[in-house]
Formats: structure tokens, C-alpha cells, sequence
């Protein structure tokens, strides 16, 4: 026993004690009883408390024993469930019916518990009978077809399932019901619409709406997905505690559409105004570069993170039409970028090719090129720079030898690469020779 239990059973005893002694009228062998009853229940509240199950079960029989109440034998009852202890609680119910004839239904429902406990299932099922035929409500329906579902009958099962289910629309009725029809019968169709109609006509419970997000993920069933998740995030954002989970829930939707439609995912994060970063690559990677410049500027302003000048450069060349006449202000981005000391491979690169190919200061290109090399050594783009670089430098020899590479690994369909490769393939070293 704890020590605040034990305090509060010294405080109950006195109170005991003071209001035996005031009730001068009671005898001295009831006084007796009720300071033994006040007893043992301080000391199965403070087994049931320190979670110590098999000593709440004793104290509840005794307690049964000594004052036959009905509360102690369900208490004696429901521990020797929690204890496995399927026999007793047999033999516990039992005496339920036998001694509290109007609480018949409980105590055969208890006794049908224990032999599914024991896995004594043809007894469940004659007791099932007796049940139901006694007693013709919901709840005895569905006990009804959880024997038959442990007995494997899955057919009988369905069908008190649905008896069940048409009277009392319970959700937990329905996701038996639908996991029978879905798993073990095959029919999943009807599955599908049994859950689609509870959420259609009573919303969209986390329980059901988990197992139909289950199903249409395992069909690829996206426009079903989206469907459930925009139902659990407008449940979600009527709460302000769970901000986090909405956008997280947000971000899937995102994610989803994207696989089914990059534009669909773009126009959803613009109307939400969310996820600016996601937005950015998703311009990005659809070629959608003005709205990917005028973003990126706008993040650039909001946040002073220079590694978005690289991005903003990047942009500005792409989208130029005369692109010497905008090289001023790339190169000026990437300057700055680059040296705030971000470590960006893909920057690091493009800058290169840029300083390569229009003869800005082709030796820098080239070392630029070599560190995006570093973190990608076999990326086949920053291989074509670098030899497109020895090129240019007049290095035939070098920039051919890593151009026959790139091209055994990608072959010639794209025209760059094609063009770089007609070019060193001709290429005829300078006059210093290679070094």
C-alpha cells in the first residue's frame, strides 16, 4: 500500500470510528462488518491504483462474500478478465444469474466473454443462442457475430454484423463489419460503400477515415485520398491547438497532387498561401520561371538568405532574351551567393558553364566546376562543364577524355552534349601544349 493511500485509509478510519461510536444504536458485530468492508475497499482501490490486479480481484471477492452487493462482483468480474482468469470468471457470472435474476443479460454476456477467453467456442456460441433469444437487442447481435467471427464463420458473422449495424449505425459495428467484407469475404466494393455512405451522412470519423484512407491507398485510389484528407484538415483547422497538425496535413495534400497534377498542387499552395519553398520548386520544375523568379525575390526580401541570390541569378539568365545584357547582374548574384560560403554544387556549376562559356574568366569557371565535382563526382552535366572548360583552355586531349565518358554514359540525344562533343572531337591542342 502507498503512503497517501494509507493516510486516507488512518483519516477514513478515524471518521470511521468517530461515527461507530456516535451510532450507539447500531450493534457492536455491525459496526464490525462495515469498519471490515471500509477496509478492504481502501485496500482494493490501493492495489487497483499501483495496478497490482490480482490483489483487487481477492478484495473484490471478499468484499462479494461478506456483503453480497452486486457492484463488488462485477469488480471481482471484470479483474478476473483483465487476469486472463477465465474459469473464475465463469464461475463468477454464473453466480451473477443465479443471485441478480433482473441483471441476468450482463452476467450471460460476462459468461460468453470468459469461454471466447478460454477458447471454449462452441459454448460461446450455445450461450450466444441463449442470449439473443432471451434478450433480442443490438448489443447482443454484434456479441453474436464476434463468436462466429472467432470461430471463423465469417458469412454468419457478416450477417449479425449488418443486423447490428442497421439498428445502431455504430462506427466501430461498421469497421468489423466492412474488415469482414474487405479481408475475409472479398467483397470490397461493398465495403467501400459502406464507408463512403457513413462518412457522406455522419462525417468523417478518425476511425473510418483512417480505414478508407487505407483502402485507397492500397487501390492508388489519389482523387479518394484527397477527398479524406481535405475532410480531416477542415476538422482540424476549427482547432487553433492543432495548427501543426493541419499543415502537416496540408503538406500530403500537396504531395498527392503533385503525382496526379503538378499544376493542381501549385494552384492549391497559392490559394493556401503556404509552403512558399514547395511553391518555388514546383514553379521551378513545371518551367513556370517568371512566377519562380517573382517568388524567389519575394522569399530573398523576407528572409536576406543569400543562398537565394544564386536561385534569383539563375532565373534571371534563363529568362533573359539578350543574355549578355543581364550577365552584369547574374554574375553580381552569384558573387554574392557564393561567397556568403554555402557549399552549392548546383550554383557552383552553372556559374562555372557561365564564366566557361562566354569566355568571362574561363580558369575560375573551370575551378568552380571541379569543387561542384566534389560533392557529385560522377554527375554527368558538371562532367560536360569541366571538358567544355579544358576545351576552351585549348586542353584537347583532357577535355576529351572526360567527354567520352560522358557521352558512354548518356549517349549524344541531347544537344548540348552533342554539340560540345562534335567540337572536342575536332579539337586541336594549343600551341603550349597540355599541361
Amino acid at each position: 500500500m502507498s503512503s497517501y493511500s494509507r493516510i486516507v485509509l488512518l483519516i477514513v478510519l478515524l471518521f470511521t470510528s468517530i461515527g461507530c461510536a456516535k451510532q450507539y444504536n447500531s450493534s457492536d458485530k455491525e459496526k464490525k462488518v462495515n469498519y471490515k468492508e471500509d477496509l478492504l475497499i481502501m485496500m482494493a482501490l490501493d492495489s487497483e491504483n499501483n495496478k497490482k490486479y490480482i490483489y483487487s480481484l481477492e478484495y473484490y471477492k471478499k468484499l462479494y462474500e461478506m456483503t453480497t452487493e452486486v457492484i463488488y462482483l462485477k469488480k471481482a468480474i471484470t479483474y478476473s478478465y483483465r487476469l486472463k482468469k477465465y474459469d473464475q470468471m465463469l464461475e463468477l457470472s454464473q453466480n451473477g444469474s443465479e443471485t441478480f435474476v433482473n441483471q441476468n443479460e450482463y452476467f450471460i454476456q460476462q459468461s460468453i466473454i470468459a469461454y471466447l477467453g478460454a477458447q471454449k467456442l462452441d459454448l460461446a456460441l450455445e450461450k450466444s443462442k441463449e442470449l439473443l433469444k432471451e434478450y433480442n437487442t443490438t448489443n447482443n447481435y454484434e456479441i453474436m457475430a464476434n463468436v462466429y467471427y472467432a470461430k471463423g464463420d465469417y458469412k454468419n458473422s457478416l450477417k449479425y454484423y449488418e443486423s447490428a449495424y442497421a439498428k445502431n449505425q455504430n462506427e466501430f459495428t461498421l469497421l468489423k463489419l466492412t474488415t469482414i467484407l474487405y479481408t475475409y469475404l472479398n467483397q470490397k466494393d461493398v465495403a467501400l460503400a459502406y464507408l463512403e455512405t457513413f462518412v457522406q451522412t455522419k462525417g468523417c470519423s478518425t476511425e473510418v477515415c483512417n480505414k478508407l484512407m487505407l483502402i485507397y491507398q492500397e487501390q492508388g485510389n489519389i482523387d479518394g485520398m484527397l477527398s479524406i484528407l481535405n475532410k480531416i484538415y477542415f476538422k482540424y483547422s476549427l482547432d487553433p491547438n492543432l495548427e501543426k497538425t493541419s499543415l502537416m496535413i496540408q503538406n500530403i495534400i500537396v504531395s498527392l497532387l503533385e503525382k496526379k497534377d503538378i499544376n493542381e498542387a501549385i494552384k492549391y499552395l497559392e490559394k493556401n498561401k503556404i509552403n512558399k519553398q514547395k511553391l518555388l520548386n514546383l514553379y521551378e520544375q513545371s518551367g513556370q520561371l517568371k512566377k519562380a523568379l517573382a517568388l524567389t525575390r519575394v522569399l530573398y526580401r523576407q528572409t536576406n538568405k543569400p543562398e537565394l541570390l544564386g536561385k534569383i541569378a539563375m532565373f534571371q539568365f534563363e529568362l533573359a532574351k539578350d543574355k549578355k545584357a543581364v550577365m552584369k547582374h547574374v554574375v553580381a548574384n552569384f558573387e554574392l551567393a557564393l561567397s556568403s560560403g554555402i557549399n552549392n554544387a548546383s550554383y557552383q556549376n552553372y556559374y562555372g558553364y557561365l564564366l566557361i562559356d562566354f569566355d568571362l574568366d574561363i580558369k575560375k569557371g573551370i575551378s568552380l566546376v571541379k569543387s561542384a565535382l566534389k560533392t557529385t563526382p560522377n554527375n554527368i552535366a558538371y562532367l560536360d562543364s569541366l571538358a567544355w572548360g579544358y576545351y576552351k583552355l585549348g586542353k584537347c586531349k583532357k577535355a576529351l577524355t572526360i567527354m567520352e565518358r560522358v557521352v558512354q554514359t548518356t549517349g549524344l540525344n541531347d544537344v548540348e552534349i552533342r554539340t560540345h562533343w562534335e567540337k572536342i572531337k575536332n579539337c586541336k591542342t594549343n600551341k603550349k601544349g597540355e599541361n
